[in-house]
């Protein structure tokens, strides 16, 4: 690893948000006259792929752990049990997010950017703009490639007002068509075929309430039938995973990106609760709910409450 002294990272299973913002952020630090490294905690996903293509730019070096002591930056995530190995022993020197504030503690200040925007990439768009300093086309296209990522082309229920002057600013900027480039790079992240099911299960947030431990994992695409034939192979999946990770519930969100709404697949012996959560039945494992793309909006906060 080249030796720089502070890393800057997303959370593990890293989506196009981790991984834009985390180059994004050591842009604007050597803009800022620091050097600093972004690194990733996994694997590439094939949207993300995309924009890297797109830009020409190598993946983040990937990391696994880091030392007692070493520097680091947050970027997208603040819970530790999202973060690498090692994180509570890092020096954490700042943290930029745009989720809920949970499983977080530091034994020394730091700076804390935490704002309840539909991307992280969005709060450093305005970090560019209150320093004075210029964007180029490269940081221009990563960060509005994360906001159409996490905002679904401005479609899904985070997307706020920051979120669209960013995207349209950002645009202009990099001098390109944000609604075209926007669906290619989203499609490009749906051809899901040759994806293993342990990979397509993978981008997974678990929480803990009451005794209650539950997963929300969540894939996009064009076409539930692309995924829903692979239905038995993903439910036995996830039934290792609850079985290994003694889980109470596992819910599988199969998102629409272009009609904005989605299926799940819930598992586990309190299903009960997600019945209850979005005031449907499950039938043979399987709802459909509309107009929810969210998973930090739409899908965990009504599970939260019924825990």
């Amino acid at each position: 690893m080249e030796n720089i002294n502070t890393l800057i990272f997303g959370h593990k299973n890293p989506d196009t948000d981790s991984i834009c913002s985390s180059i994004v952020h050591s842009i604007l630090d050597k803009k800022n006259g620091l050097e600093t490294k972004p690194v990733r905690l996994g694997k590439i996903n094939k949207e993300t792929q995309f924009v890297l293509n797109y830009l020409n730019l190598e993946a983040p070096e990937l990391i696994e752990k880091v030392e007692e002591g070493q520097n680091v930056l947050l970027v997208d995530h603040n819970e530790f049990n999202q973060s690498v190995d090692g994180i509570e022993k890092a020096n954490i020197l700042g943290v930029t997010d745009h989720h809920k504030i949970a499983n977080f503690q530091t034994s020394t200040p730091l700076y804390f950017t935490s704002k309840p925007y539909g991307c992280t990439a969005t709060i450093l768009f305005e970090e560019f703009k209150r320093l004075g300093h210029e964007i180029g086309r490269t940081e221009a296209i990563l960060m509005l490639s994360a906001i159409i990522s996490d905002t679904l082309l401005l479609k899904s229920a985070t997307t706020t007002k920051h979120d669209e002057i960013a995207l349209e600013e950002l645009a202009s900027l990099a001098n390109i068509n944000a609604q075209e480039y926007g669906l290619e790079m989203l499609k490009a992240g749906t051809s899901l075929d040759d994806l293993p099911v342990e990979e397509l299960i993978l981008d997974a947030k678990s929480f803990s309430k009451n005794g209650i431990n539950f997963v929300i994992a969540q894939v996009n695409t064009v076409s539930y039938d692309d995924v829903l034939k692979r239905k038995v192979e993903i439910e036995n999946a996830i039934n290792k995973i609850i079985e290994r990770d003694n889980l109470n519930i596992f819910v599988f969100a199969i998102t629409d990106i272009l009609n904005c709404n989605s299926k799940i697949i819930a598992l586990g012996k309190d299903v009960n609760i997600v019945e209850k959560a979005f005031n449907v039945k499950l039938e043979n494992n399987v709802a459909f709910l509309e107009g929810v793309t969210s998973r930090k909006k739409q899908l965990i906060p009504p599970i939260d409450a019924c825990v």
